[in-house]
């Protein structure tokens, strides 16, 4: 078990002018306007899934099986690191309200694959452009190359030993959404 007193390790220093003037002093500013940024960035998505008695979990699914058409519910499973209880909950809801159907998979008849109805698609849409908005409005306040600043930060949040494969899970689904548009 992880020891809670302790200050957490870092291997790395502030760079000069750095704000973090020691280095075991957590890097508040940016954890903190995270939580902030977060927090705004979901908000009107989460006004509009209320009115359909959705949640987060819910905005989920919708976006990764817009996005990814036919997926399994087990790479589901593995995106959303929730349990599978969780998940047949959210499904459960989304196929009886009719914004998620699944078929059984050719090769395998146990394999659940995933599609969005058209329903599902206008409403994964309507939550990805009022995202969007709010990212677009953000990128165009910072200049010239912020897309791919802000794009290089966040694959660095990543876990490194998971960084490769969420950039060919988003690779793909761009691949295929240029390929249904």
């Amino acid at each position: 078990m992880a020891d809670l007193t302790a200050p957490a390790a870092t291997d790395q220093k502030p760079a000069s002018g750095d704000r973090a003037a020691r280095q075991d002093e957590p890097i508040w500013d940016i954890i903190e306007l995270l939580f902030f940024a977060y927090r705004d960035f979901v908000t009107e998505a989460d006004d509009v899934l209320a009115k359909f008695g959705f949640g987060r979990a819910h905005h989920r699914v919708l976006h990764f099986v817009n996005r990814n058409p036919g997926m399994k519910v087990a790479e589901l499973l593995d995106i959303l690191k929730i349990t599978k209880q969780s998940l047949g909950r959210v499904l459960k809801q989304l196929v009886d309200q009719g914004y998620v159907i699944q078929k059984e998979g050719a090769n395998d008849r146990r394999q659940r694959l995933l599609y969005v109805t058209a329903k599902g698609e206008s409403l994964a849409m309507k939550l990805a452009g009022l995202q969007t908005a709010r990212v677009a409005h953000a990128l165009s306040e910072l200049g010239p190359n912020a897309h791919e600043a802000a794009r290089r930060f966040l694959v660095a949040i990543v876990d490194a030993d998971n960084r490769e494969g969420v950039l060919r899970f988003i690779a793909r689904a761009d691949r295929a959404r240029r390929q249904r548009s």
